[in-house]
């Protein structure tokens, strides 16, 4: 049991220690990212679309 306790004591000192960001920054952050996944998304639907209609060209 002293170990559990010596432990969660040693997680919550590090914890302190953390510069968790601002909601400004979480708020940016996460825009950035459905930004990419919404531009990466359309460029790997255009590549399905693509190669879909050019491997029904060759296999005819």
């Amino acid at each position: 049991m002293l170990n559990v306790k010596t432990f969660l004591e040693s997680v919550k000192l590090e914890l302190n220690k953390v510069t968790w960001p601002t909601r400004k920054e979480t708020v940016a952050t996460t825009g950035i990212v459905l930004l990419i996944v919404f531009i990466i998304s359309i460029y790997l639907g255009l590549c399905d679309l693509i190669l879909s209609k050019l491997i029904r060209l060759v296999l005819g």
